[in-house]
């Protein structure tokens, strides 16, 4: 995978903050200590997408990452992680367990739980992020199995290892298009795979589609929260069910269809109004970017959620530029040079 961030290019007292945006806008908020200085401090970082999967190639000097129980508990997408080490030794701690990893291994964590990532010697690792829905696997299985090392001595194991480092490294499929949509649900039936064998429960590996249809539904929403005909009918066509067994199927779940489509184009809002392009695009294109039309509604709603409206939100997160200064100037377009007109000349008979 390309590098998409070089720390060798950015100013030694960016580089912190330039890893830190990158990491939390991409993967995942976390806080990250470096351990060398910040004129010694070296990160490369590969970032690309299949289907709903993240994947974050990295090499960097020595750091400890953490996810603390602040952050885990404001997670919007709980994920499960799989991070597999290329070289060199980490460590990975969570629920009370802790495993060090060296070449050909791998562990998986979660979002939703505190976790700390050890890299004394440095980095040289992918990981990579799943929908911890999208893996339908019960709570318990993913505690008992987190931190815990997964290496060459597992067939399954050692298999997993060889096809994610593939998959991390192959920026031909981090596109959209066929081949990416097709090595989504192998991707998701292969560590379920290896998750359940090590558990000791292969049977769930094999549970049928009706049991996960739910987190599927979920998961399909979740992909076209900004198509406008988003509709009950059209979910349940894609999904070859009823309108009424998919209120069913989401009621069975504690899901309420339009509260669920609502809190995540709100969640989309706050993420975009908040983000580095956050003035280049009105308030009100970005509710309807979302599915709100009526720009009085989703204020409404926004403050509703959040406790402030989506103006205050982008202020707080962008200060709006000074007077005189225009929006593209603030955001750092060049400034357009006023052209002055040629001094008067009077004619005379």
């Amino acid at each position: 995978m390309s590098p998409v961030l070089d720390t060798a290019s950015i100013p030694p007292r960016d580089r912190e903050e330039v890893v830190r945006h990158a990491v939390w806008e991409s993967v995942v908020a976390v806080d990250i200590d470096h351990r060398p200085p910040a004129e010694d401090l070296s990160v490369r970082i590969g970032l690309g997408t299949v289907g709903p999967l993240r994947i974050c190639s990295a090499r960097a000097t020595a750091v400890t990452i953490r996810r603390t129980e602040r952050l885990a508990r404001e997670d919007e997408e709980p994920a499960v992680f799989l991070g597999l080490q290329v070289s060199g030794t980490s460590l990975v701690a969570q629920n009370g367990r802790e495993c060090v990893l060296g070449p050909g291994e791998f562990a998986v964590y979660e979002s939703i739980a505190p976790y700390t990532l050890l890299f004394d010697e440095g980095v040289d690792h992918h990981f990579l992020r799943f929908p911890r829905a999208a893996l339908a696997l019960p709570d318990r299985l993913l505690r008992e199995t987190s931190s815990t090392t997964l290496g060459p001595d597992n067939p399954l194991a050692r298999l997993a290892f060889t096809y994610f480092s593939e998959l991390a490294a192959s920026d031909e499929l981090h596109r959209a298009g066929v081949h990416a949509d097709a090595v989504v649900e192998p991707s998701v039936e292969l560590l379920r795979a290896v998750l359940t064998s090590q558990h000791g429960n292969t049977g769930l590996a094999k549970g049928p589609l009706e049991a996960t249809l739910s987190l599927r539904i979920t998961r399909y929403i979740r992909a076209h929260l900004a198509d406008p005909d988003l509709s009950a009918a059209r979910i349940a066509a894609a999904h070859g069910i009823s309108v009424r067994h998919l209120y069913a199927v989401l009621s069975a779940a504690g899901i309420s269809l339009g509260d669920w489509i609502r809190t995540h184009r709100l969640a989309e809002c706050r993420r975009e109004l908040a983000g580095p392009n956050g003035r280049r695009r009105t308030i009100a294109a970005t509710g309807r970017r979302w599915g709100f039309v009526n720009p009085t509604h989703f204020s409404k709603v926004f403050k509703q959620a959040y406790g402030l409206s989506p103006r205050a939100w982008r202020d707080q997160n962008h200060p709006p530029p000074p007077l005189g200064v225009t929006a593209p100037q603030a955001a750092g377009a060049d400034p357009v040079t006023p052209v002055r007109a040629g001094p008067r000349v009077s004619r005379t008979r």
